[in-house]
């Protein structure tokens, strides 16, 4: 199945929803890098969260998500932008511990319980918007959840979560936000809640084979859900040897004649996608001739 994400509309429009799959996607991710399952679960939800906040941009505009832990995969890096595509990374990828108590992997551990979640939107103006809060939990799902209710004021509820095959691919990944809109009835609120507690966990929910349709159905109640649209989602990254290119001449003419002398060559590597880009000696020679024009 196509990994996609829709956007709904739930009691009369007083709740704001999205759900995803993201299984093909975070699987990309982990082919990438490697990843080990404790970092594959911590990445994917941070992707997979992040995946669904570019579903709420327009046009062009894009959101990068830091989460900064003190726990031993560093940071987590995630790009996302209107347009379903995603990227992300970890700086530690081959982070694993055994399960938790729970019987899950051990996100929590990996990521660490103080730091920072922080969000920053590009919409094509010359200022960013950038919100930051405090880890509450590590687990992400949680702390997307404040991030929501702190630095954006909007009532939330985000579910994400991955299941790692024994070979250490993909298994299942998924997830939803939920948010309330002014004017919503303590009700309407009470039987969210209590959908939210008694269904399973998400990851299980996508391994089940459930749509992100039959997702919010679930939560929400499939008379109360009036889906909008759906949208593809995968991993994507915009990376080039041109724009690493670049790059080298910013560094100016002494650190690339000091390339050519140590090794004649020189490497690039994104961090995102592992792509690894070749410049020979005479590209760097050519840089050089471009700082000086």
């Amino acid at each position: 199945m196509q990994d996609y994400l829709v956007r709904a509309l739930a009691f009369d429009g007083k709740v704001r929803a999205f759900a995803v799959r993201s299984t093909e996607t975070v699987g990309e991710a982990q082919t990438r890098h490697v990843t080990w399952p404790t970092a594959s679960a911590a990445l994917g939800r941070a992707m997979t969260a992040g995946v669904m906040m570019g579903a709420m941009l327009k046009g062009e505009d894009k959101i990068t998500i830091k989460v900064e832990g003190n726990g031993p995969i560093g940071a987590i890096i995630v790009d996302s932008n209107a347009k379903g595509e995603v990227r992300g990374y970890a700086s530690h990828p081959q982070t694993h511990f055994d399960l938790n108590e729970h019987g899950k992997l051990d996100v929590k551990r990996a990521v660490g319980t103080e730091g920072t979640l922080t969000v920053v939107k590009d919409l094509g103006m010359r200022d960013f918007f950038s919100g930051s809060v405090p880890l509450v939990s590590g687990e992400l799902g949680e702390d997307f959840t404040y991030y929501f209710a702190s630095s954006e004021q909007v009532p939330s509820s985000v579910g994400v979560g991955v299941l790692v095959n024994p070979d250490n691919s993909i298994l299942a990944a998924g997830g939803f936000i939920i948010q309330l809109m002014p004017g919503i009835e303590d009700e309407m609120i009470a039987v969210i809640e209590e959908k939210l507690t008694a269904m399973e966990p998400v990851s299980k929910l996508i391994a089940k084979g459930l749509t992100p349709e039959e997702l919010l159905q679930t939560i929400l109640g499939e008379e109360n859900v009036q889906i909008l649209d759906r949208q593809d989602i995968t991993f994507s990254c915009n990376c080039s040897k041109e724009r690493f290119g670049a790059a080298i001449i910013g560094l100016g003419e002494q650190e690339i004649q000091e390339m050519i002398e140590e090794d004649g060559q020189a490497h690039a590597q994104c961090h995102f996608c592992m792509e690894t880009y070749l410049f020979s000696k005479e590209e760097l020679e050519t840089f050089i001739d471009e700082t000086k024009s």
